[in-house]
C-alpha cells in the first residue's frame, strides 16, 4: 500500500499529463478545446486513477468528448507511464464531472431565494408591529407599574 503523499503526486501529475497531452497530442476533433480536466483521484494502490473532465457544450459535445476520451486512453495511458516512472502505470477511467451542474443548480436555488426575500420585503414595507414597539419591561419597573401602563396604553387607543 502506497503513502496517501505519493498517490497524491501520482494523481497531480495524471492530470498535468493528461491535460498536456489533450491540449497538444491527441489530434482527435471530438477532444477540442472544450474539454478541461478538473481533478485526478488514485486509488491507494496506485492501480487505477480515476480523471474528472467537464465540457462547455451541448450534450452532442459531451457524449463526443466522452467517446474520444475513451478511445484515446491507451495513448493517454503510455504518457502517464512515461512520465510517471512507475513499475505499475495506473489504469485511468474518465468521468464527466458534475461541479458545473452543481454550481448552475446552486445557483438557481440562490436566484429563487432572492427573489423570495424580495417579495417578503414587499409585503412587509407598510407592516406594523403586532404588539408595543418596546414589549420588554424596563430595569425598576414593578408588575403594578407595568400592568397600569397597559391599561392607559390601552384607554388612549
Amino acid at each position: 500500500m502506497a503513502d496517501n503523499a505519493r498517490a497524491k503526486r501520482l494523481a497531480d501529475l495524471i492530470r498535468e499529463v493528461v491535460a498536456q497531452k489533450l491540449q497538444r497530442g491527441i489530434k482527435d476533433p471530438r477532444l477540442g478545446s472544450h474539454v478541461t480536466i478538473t481533478d485526478t483521484r488514485v486509488t491507494g494502490d496506485l492501480r487505477e486513477a480515476t480523471v474528472f473532465y467537464t465540457v462547455y457544450g451541448d450534450d452532442e459535445e459531451r457524449a463526443a468528448a466522452s467517446a474520444g476520451l475513451e478511445s484515446a486512453k491507451g495513448i493517454l495511458r503510455s504518457e502517464v507511464g512515461k512520465a510517471a516512472g512507475v513499475k505499475f502505470t495506473p489504469t485511468l477511467t474518465f468521468v464527466m464531472d458534475a461541479l458545473p451542474d452543481t454550481a448552475r443548480n446552486i445557483e438557481d436555488l440562490l436566484d429563487k431565494a432572492r427573489q423570495s426575500d424580495e417579495k417578503v420585503r414587499e409585503v412587509s414595507a407598510g407592516a406594523a408591529y403586532a404588539g408595543e414597539a418596546d414589549p420588554y419591561r424596563k430595569p425598576g419597573e414593578s408588575d403594578d407599574e407595568a400592568a397600569d401602563a397597559d391599561e392607559t396604553d390601552d384607554t388612549a387607543k
